[in-house]
């Protein structure tokens, strides 16, 4: 039995339940091609079956060489862009306590992040941190030349180098790469680096189930046996029964596209946990690189409620009627604290005195759907009990599958980017990279 719920009950006024039953028979269908591995991109449905293939051997070498960094890391710094860092960072941020860097009594190193940008402020700030800390780098690259992890990782390994010598450093870095071809591939091995494979089948965004994600996220202390575990219950929960009136993952992304075709065009994730924003911003690339193509998609953006109903809210209720909201809502907080009272009570709380926060949180989730419904918006809401590893596993692989299902019903490949690569060849052209010498008199026409 799954933890993780879906209702769309409060999309029912702008889509009837006969619409979103009516997509089953595509459903069952494509389930069936993406089980079979015969549909577009099939070269890239590794992922499926990580939760039951991941070996115990696998498993016991990453904890292994996690809890070897650990036990001399402050700092481990994650290297990588995309699905190479979002996924580990997402469940990481879930799972860490709010202030995790301010904690005297902490155990675990710090998990900080580099090769995700290309700011020079932002790597001489992460270098003045690491001068003063003991540190090890995990890079994460299928072919060690992407721009920015190899310009961030380039600049660490020296460092590194510099502040521990060689030999030292060589025992300081693992290499999360591909298992026979490319750069970083090469230099692991001249370097006699740990290391770990990027599965050929398994793309970046679909990725934080193998080594990508599973490192580093045991080397910040959290359970990945029960991240896989998670993920291999709800698979196992979609495989016994593809309907939309008893699996999730159908309900979603019937109800998504649906939504699409009567013109919302626009998904908003919203949660009301902090530690869900890089959970957010992990679902906007996965759903982002996996529909826009074609120029189709459903574009996927994100809020933090309630901070963000101070921005975004106006919007929400009153903008353009192309949206829907997503609710990711959580049942359960991990800490118990309630509102005190005062008494002076001049701010006028004392009618919610010795109200759980947890439980105002939720009041403001239910007003606020409400009145997004009035001012028509749509709303699904995903409600998960409580935030820890098992939960957040059913939840990456609900999201994944129903992505894939959801792209597929869409009429795209969902595991391809190709648009990724547009803004590389302009760069690489006016930055004069050897080879891209036409394109770069080109584009110098272009600007002047």
């Amino acid at each position: 039995m799954i933890h993780l719920k879906f209702n769309y009950k409060n999309v029912l006024s702008f889509i009837s339940d006969t619409k979103i039953q009516s997509y089953q028979d595509e459903i069952d269908q494509q389930y069936k091609t993406l089980f079979n591995k015969t549909g577009e991109g099939s070269d890239f449905l590794g992922w499926i079956d990580l939760p039951d293939n991941t070996s115990e051997d696998l498993i016991r070498n990453i904890e292994r060489l996690a809890e070897s960094l650990r036990q001399k890391s402050e700092v481990v710094v994650v290297v990588g862009i995309g699905g190479s860092y979002l996924g580990s960072r997402a469940v990481i941020e879930a799972l860490n306590h709010h202030f995790a860097q301010l904690k005297q009594d902490r155990k675990e190193p710090v998990i900080l992040y580099a090769g995700q940008n290309i700011s020079e402020d932002y790597m001489s700030d992460l270098l003045e941190i690491l001068d003063k800390k003991e540190y090890s780098i995990t890079v994460i690259s299928k072919s060690g030349t992407t721009t920015e992890p190899a310009i961030a990782f380039r600049i660490l390994k020296n460092h590194l180098e510099a502040k521990y010598g060689k030999e030292e450093a060589q025992k300081r870095i693992v290499a999360i790469t591909d298992k026979g071809k490319g750069a970083l591939k090469q230099l692991s091995s001249e370097e006699a680096y740990e290391t770990f494979v990027v599965p050929d089948d398994v793309g970046g965004r679909y990725s934080v189930l193998t080594p990508v994600g599973l490192l580093p996220i045991a080397m910040a202390g959290y359970d990945i046996k029960a991240l896989l575990n998670g993920a291999k219950r709800m698979k196992s929960h979609i495989k016994s029964d593809y309907s939309i009136a008893k699996n999730p993952v159908s309900a979603y992304a019937a109800v998504r596209n649906e939504l699409y075709r009567i013109g919302k065009t626009t998904e908003i994730m919203v949660n009301y946990e902090p530690r869900l924003f890089y959970f957010t911003e992990w679902w906007k690339q996965l759903f982002g690189e996996s529909e826009g193509k074609e120029n189709k998609g459903i574009f996927p953006a994100g809020v933090g409620f309630t901070t963000d109903l101070h921005s975004m809210g106006q919007y929400i209720q009153e903008g353009l009627r192309n949206i829907f909201e997503t609710v990711l809502s959580v049942e359960s907080p991990n800490a118990a604290l309630k509102v005190p009272v005062d008494n002076n009570n001049l701010d006028k709380l004392n009618y919610i005195a010795g109200m759980p926060i947890h439980k105002v949180n939720l009041q403001a989730e239910m007003g606020t759907t409400l009145a997004h419904l009035d001012g028509g918006v749509p709303n699904l809401q995903v409600t998960i009990p409580k935030i820890n590893e098992e939960i957040l596993g059913e939840l990456i692989y609900f999201f994944e599958m129903a992505c894939a299902l959801s792209g597929y019903i869409l009429g795209v490949n969902p595991f391809d980017q190709p648009g990724v690569e547009a803004y590389k060849k302009n760069m690489f052209a006016l930055l004069g990279k050897p080879g891209f010498e036409k394109e770069t008199e080109e584009i110098v026409k272009r600007l002047n």
